[in-house]
């Protein structure tokens, strides 16, 4: 059976449409250079407190409007190291990240932040494809996934019309296999694409920003202590009760801290 041109073009509108207008969206904060460039001065001058709490002024203007930058988060996790903040220096380098998974230096000031840290934790084993994927998902950040995926798209678009309506043999065979590797392509890059998209939605990451935190064995001052975590150490939040977070480490230790202890990437 073959597909007219309208109906290709429709099929088109509807696969773009569904990309999600949040991953699309901008991620910038609109504002004007001044008061990043201030900001930039204080940290030139060598006066890290000031240019952090200017650089926190601007991005508390960025979330009153509904906005995030990566460059925001990465200048002010660089005021706040330098002023010997290590928790909210990570903090905002994890922040970074998370709108940003691709840029290397954001990468390298995180871990060099993270060798500052008193707690070594070992990485629990994972499934070697759910590593291999999250590798590869974060070579780029939401944004181009979608982006690349809707160029994808339309170049299969193009080889669905070259199967269906070319003459030679040899053309239709080459848009066909060409096709399937572009389809799978696009399923590939969409599912990088809401995959980021989800992890920035439903943040469940969070950065230990007391000097000792006590992860108790229930959400309860009472209960049995099980482990203590230090500054700037990053856990997964399972769960929440009253005042309390239910965490995991990296080695997959489970405990109850409370919420003042630590804050939400």
């Amino acid at each position: 059976m073959r597909i007219g041109i309208f109906q290709l073009l429709a099929l088109s509108l509807f696969f773009i449409s569904s990309f999600p207008a949040a991953v699309m969206a901008q991620d910038s904060t609109g504002l004007t250079r001044s008061a990043a460039e201030v900001a930039a001065e204080s940290y030139r001058a060598g006066d890290f407190g000031k240019s952090a709490e200017q650089y926190e002024a601007i991005v508390s203007e960025a979330l009153a409007q509904g906005r995030e930058s990566a460059a925001l988060y990465y200048n002010l996790g660089n005021a706040y190291f330098r002023d010997n903040q290590l928790a909210k220096a990570i903090l905002n380098y994890e922040r970074a990240l998370l709108l940003d998974p691709g840029d290397g230096d954001i990468r390298h000031n995180l871990r060099f932040a993270q060798n500052r840290t008193e707690d070594r934790i070992e990485q629990a084993a994972t499934f070697f494809l759910q590593n291999w994927f999250k590798r590869l998902r974060d070579l780029n950040h939401a944004n181009r996934w979608a982006m690349i995926s809707i160029l994808f798209f339309l170049l299969f678009l193009a080889c669905v019309a070259l199967f269906l309506f070319a003459r030679m043999l040899w053309i239709r065979k080459s848009a066909f296999y060409s096709g399937l590797l572009l389809l799978f392509l696009v399923i590939a890059t969409n599912l990088f694409a809401f995959s980021q998209k989800r992890e920035r939605t439903y943040r469940d990451g969070g950065i230990v920003m007391v000097g000792a935190a006590e992860v108790k064995a229930s959400p309860d001052m009472n209960s049995n202590r099980l482990f203590e975590l230090h500054e700037g150490t990053r856990v997964r939040i399972r769960n929440s009760d009253g005042n309390w977070y239910e965490v995991e480490i990296a080695n997959g230790s489970v405990g109850w801290t409370e919420k003042k202890n630590v804050e939400i990437i």
